[in-house]
């Protein structure tokens, strides 16, 4: 199979889809691997590093898209690579397309077959290729909440406190595995934490994780707005697989917290899960709302590109080495990969997408 990897060109996005290890372990398999030029930079990874891994070099993205049935990316396709998407193509990245109808509608265009890496199962439900890069996110959420904090952009609390002084009160809604994370590093700062959920079994886990150092409560809107007025930072990481994201705390809602308190929206991909919420870059990071301070960055791993990209890759490469061997479509019949499936032939194909989209349309 021939398989391109491209230069990312979502604002600060330095992350690569493919390292030259795996370029050389596809190519090992009698396989084809184009890359662009300058593509792997970002991580300190050259072009000599992927010629010795066997990759061709080609000058832009365009040469890539156009060598190449199977595209490995990071990020979702901006606009002018969706323009050079074809019927014949696999694109398998991060699509995120619950909130991005602007997006999904290119790729039906393309006719391409686009597989989400948020989206694809395991026999235990579970989502390995969105696991490493929301693992880097919640850990990065407490860090930039902990950084929010202070000034000049907060109150100028420290969120450890110090002997005599309380430490920040934060909150955490959702424990899967962002929330998890968060909640690691927020208990390593020392922080007072609190992790919202709705389902049982997860609050078990988060009790047994912590040894109870982490307090636990059913995610109840009543039992947020109790704990609005008392926070300092709070850390939404809902996630609900190839659909948009609840709203728990609502533009009311604001008034009830601490002038310059934090939200850090992980999120965001999905459309946030604060109402008052929209995606901001690496370079612009927050912005107020009722004096409120809203972190949203919507490629967050993205500023740990080398973390992120080794992590990622170790997910990703043996789901690509079994389409390159196997073909596409006989992958497609695993249940748990087509769960990654978003859009095939022009046509929206994961259900809880083609819903969210559907609503976004009424």
């Amino acid at each position: 199979m021939r398989i391109g990897t491209v230069r990312e060109i979502k604002a600060r996005e330095f992350r690569v889809g493919l390292t030259p290890a795996g370029v050389g372990e596809l190519v090992a398999h009698g396989h084809q691997v184009c890359v662009e030029q300058r593509a792997g930079a970002g991580v300190g990874l050259s072009d000599a590093d992927y010629r010795v891994a066997g990759a061709n070099i080609l000058a832009d993205g365009a040469a890539v898209f156009e060598a190449s049935e199977l595209i490995v990316k990071v990020k979702e396709p901006q606009a002018e690579e969706i323009a050079r998407l074809r019927p014949d193509q696999t694109l398998f990245a991060y699509l995120h397309l619950a909130a991005d109808p602007k997006q999904t509608q290119g790729l039906i265009k393309s006719g391409c077959t686009a597989i989400a890496y948020e989206t694809v199962t395991d026999e235990q439900g579970r989502l390995p290729l969105l696991a490493p890069m929301s693992q880097v996110a919640g850990r990065m959420a407490a860090m930039a909440g902990a950084a929010y904090l202070l000034k000049p952009a907060g109150r100028g609390l420290l969120m450890s406190g110090v002997p005599g002084v309380a430490p920040a009160r934060v909150g955490i809604l959702g424990a899967g595995v962002s929330g998890m994370h968060a909640a690691e590093i927020a208990v390593g700062l020392r922080a007072e934490v609190t992790v919202f959920d709705i389902a049982a079994d997860r609050l078990a886990a988060v009790d047994i994780q912590f040894g109870g150092r982490v307090r636990t409560l059913y995610s109840s809107r009543q039992a947020l707005l109790d704990f609005l007025p008392t926070a300092d930072l709070v850390i939404g990481c809902v996630l609900r697989p190839g659909a948009a994201a609840p709203k728990l705390i609502r533009r009311e809602d604001l008034k009830l917290m601490k002038p310059r308190a934090v939200l850090v929206d992980v999120a965001i991909d999905q459309g946030g899960c604060f109402e008052t919420s929209h995606p901001t870059s690496h370079d612009d990071p927050v912005f107020v709302v009722d004096d409120i301070i809203h972190y949203c960055v919507a490629n967050m791993p993205g500023a740990a590109p080398l973390t992120s990209t080794l992590a990622l890759t170790a997910a990703t490469l043996p789901y690509v080495l079994r389409m390159a061997d196997a073909g596409v479509q006989t992958m497609l019949a695993d249940p748990h990969f087509a769960d990654g499936l978003n859009v095939a032939a022009g046509q929206i194909i994961h259900p809880a997408v083609r819903a969210a989209l559907a609503g976004s349309r009424r």
